[in-house]
């Protein structure tokens, strides 16, 4: 893991050495409303196109409720071999899922893996209801923290990033709230992974694929993993 986040300096690095890619910061993303490259340890913005503009950020909410899932794991509310009951209203999230079952019990650990490897819905719900007692408790904690961390532009209506009325960020907020995710460095330990299986040693052992391909070439092309 050490590697990857000094690989990702090194880009950044190169990055900041190149005035070409300051001068031609936009037409790195010329399809896109807005984009921001941040260097995370010193919060130095290094291309940026319209920033503060609000828009619908999706999946990257999950990160926000990233943040309160470990904050809980660090404070000992919760543990990582714990499990869940999932709700009917958990197993009844719809697009990317990991096919809970209401009334069954799931690690807080494959509940994390399912969030941060397939950007599970039902996943970040249940862990929602765990640690707030329903999902409109824990968006309220969503919101407070993005007034925690000064953010201007944002407002969360649900955990998933499913699209509604009034749910918005823009892309300096969110790279401030990625910024204060990898501060718990142990959410490295889920990213940086590929493959797994959850329920494992289950009849009900599911597969699981990270989303993310860049992690593929490193995990199957460099061998890192």
């Amino acid at each position: 893991m050490r590697f990857l986040k000094n690989l990702m300096v090194m880009l950044l690095l190169l990055t900041l050495a190149n005035p070409i890619f300051v001068q031609a910061e936009e037409s790195l993303i010329p399809n896109a409303k807005s984009g921001l490259l941040m260097e995370a340890s010193t919060g130095t913005i290094i291309c940026e196109k319209n920033i503060h503009e609000k828009v619908s950020v999706a999946s990257m909410t999950k990160m926000m409720g990233m943040i309160l899932i470990m904050e809980a794991l660090e404070d000992g509310s919760i543990s990582l071999e714990e499990k869940v009951t999932v709700s009917k209203n958990a197993s009844g999230m719809g697009g990317s899922q990991i096919w809970l079952e209401e009334g069954e019990q799931i690690t807080v650990l494959d509940l994390i893996k399912g969030i941060m490897m397939a950007s599970a819905n039902d996943g970040i719900v249940c862990m929602a209801e765990r640690i707030a007692g329903t999902e409109a408790d824990f968006v309220k904690m969503m919101n407070d923290k993005a007034k925690e961390l000064g953010l201007k532009n944002t407002n969360f209506v649900n955990p998933t990033g499913l699209d509604e009325e009034n749910h918005y960020s823009s892309a300096y907020d969110m790279a401030i709230i990625a910024r204060e995710l990898i501060k718990h460095e142990e959410i490295f330990n889920y990213t940086s992974i590929y493959e797994d299986y959850l329920r494992k040693g289950t009849n009900r052992e599911y597969w699981l694929v990270n989303t993310n391909k860049v992690v593929f070439i490193f995990c199957n092309k460099i061998n890192y993993c």
